[in-house]
């Protein structure tokens, strides 16, 4: 006893060594919480966008389409930066992506002030795509990095530590959205009604200046991580490459990562998997005020709040449950039981159907970081942060999904039958899994 005592002493005092592949030998505990601690800070702005979407419709008078365009600028953001930034962080560092991405971030937020000033439906949308910029950054460093932050067998669970981070993120957002945008009294839709257009126009630049909270509140904060980041020592978690052997060029990397099968097919689940959190996510609140006409918006964010939960208690329990099961197993169950939920709300159209919601979210807890990580596993070494960077841009889903829920809630007039995309989004992502438990038993 006392031999293998001494052993597992030795190997904690031992020096953290950076393998060939890029990985740790094991994992450095504070580093690894530090980044863990990023994840939050994109969960916040992301559910905050739910919280504009049904501010921004009774504000501006928009379709629900035209609020979907909310996520269309934030996840369109995403798309857009991933590749650069993975460049710029395959010619640094994980470190200098990160901190580029926490700039970028605060200078999205502070956007918001000339928006609220201008009162204009695009400002805001331009704002919400600079805080885009900042995230993009941040997700492409820190989703990779958090995997490569110890050994390579354990870099799918570690991805998931971190994304369990994530939902204190989305409670934040949604909390400050509910008790910093929306106000007490009459739902925004009973209040603008019968105003006339002098009295719409003063209500309206009202009722945007309470935009501004949450934002104030964020950027004190991302002041505080950046110079937490700034000082402290991170490990590179680069590949070692041979002095001779030159890193592969983007056209090289780009071609190797399209031809790959299993690594496109992982592209594609997360695509949709994205798609169908935000689309879920993003009519949550306007389900609870369509079903149920008496309550106001801040009411209806407390069903945004359950599904946060929810959401955070699926990821602990798919993290359980994928210690004794395949990860496949384990998500091809949670598909599984996700679509008769999403069957319900499209079929049901009563108030239970918002309870299907938010169990719905449960479902989706583990995930992005599963299919991320499952999908990065499938990529060379050599080629980690371009693909990585590729991983991220499949987020524009986000971009997606949810525009063709608001277009086709529009074109059929019911918000609950729009729902009926998110099936088709379980059921692709339940075969996906199947495949690769069928490729893994092979």
């Amino acid at each position: 006893m006392s031999e293998i005592r001494a052993t597992a002493a030795a190997v904690k005092d031992a020096p953290i060594e950076q393998l060939p592949d890029g990985y740790l030998s094991r994992t450095p505990w504070f580093q690894f919480i530090l980044i863990s601690c990023m994840f939050p800070l994109w969960g916040c702005a992301a559910s905050l966008n739910d919280i504009l979407i049904t501010q921004f419709k009774s504000v501006f008078t928009l379709s629900d389409f035209a609020t979907a365009l909310v996520q269309s600028a934030f996840y369109g953001g995403y798309f857009l930066i991933s590749i650069p930034a993975a460049q710029i962080i395959a010619r640094t560092n994980y470190k200098t992506g990160i901190l580029i991405g926490l700039g970028f971030y605060i200078v999205g937020c502070t956007l918001f002030f000339p928006a609220s000033t201008m009162a204009t439906y695009t400002m805001f949308l331009f704002a919400v795509f600079g805080i885009a910029i900042g995230l993009g950054f941040l997700e492409t460093s820190c989703n990779t990095y958090s995997t490569m932050l110890g050994p390579k067998d354990k870099s799918t669970l570690r991805l998931n530590i971190s994304q369990t981070f994530t939902p204190i993120g989305f409670l934040s957002g949604i909390l400050l959205g509910k008790y910093l945008i929306f106000q007490e009294g009459e739902s925004l839709h009973s209040r603008v009604a019968n105003l006339s257009a002098e009295a719409l126009h003063e209500f309206k630049l009202e009722a945007l200046q309470f935009t501004l909270q949450p934002y104030k509140a964020i950027i004190a904060a991302l002041v505080v991580v950046f110079i937490i980041v700034l000082l402290t020592k991170l490990p590179s978690c680069k590949v070692k490459t041979k002095s001779n052997e030159a890193k592969p060029s983007f056209g090289e990397t780009i071609s190797y990562l399209i031809t790959n099968k299993r690594f496109m097919g992982g592209i594609a689940a997360e695509f949709l998997y994205v798609g169908m959190q935000v689309a879920v996510w993003s009519f949550t609140i306007r389900l609870a005020l369509d079903l149920d006409h008496s309550i106001n918006e801040r009411s209806a964010s407390d069903y945004m709040v359950f599904s946060f939960i929810s959401f955070f208690a699926g990821k602990f329990v798919a993290n359980i449950l994928m210690t004794k099961f395949s990860v496949p197993k384990v998500m091809i169950a949670y598909s599984l039981a996700g679509i008769p939920l999403v069957l319900y709300i499209v079929f049901v159209h009563d108030f239970s159907a918002i309870y299907a919601a938010i169990a719905i979210s449960f479902l989706m807890g583990p995930g992005w970081a599963t299919i991320y990580a499952e999908t990065l596993a499938e990529a060379d070494p050599k080629y980690k942060e371009t693909a990585g960077a590729v991983c991220v841009m499949a987020i524009v889903g986000a971009a997606v999904i949810p525009a063709m829920q608001g277009l086709l809630s529009d074109m059929v007039g019911s918000l609950p039958v729009s729902f009926i995309i998110n099936a088709f989004c379980f059921v692709a992502i339940m075969v996906f899994f199947i495949v690769k438990l069928k490729e893994n038993k092979a």
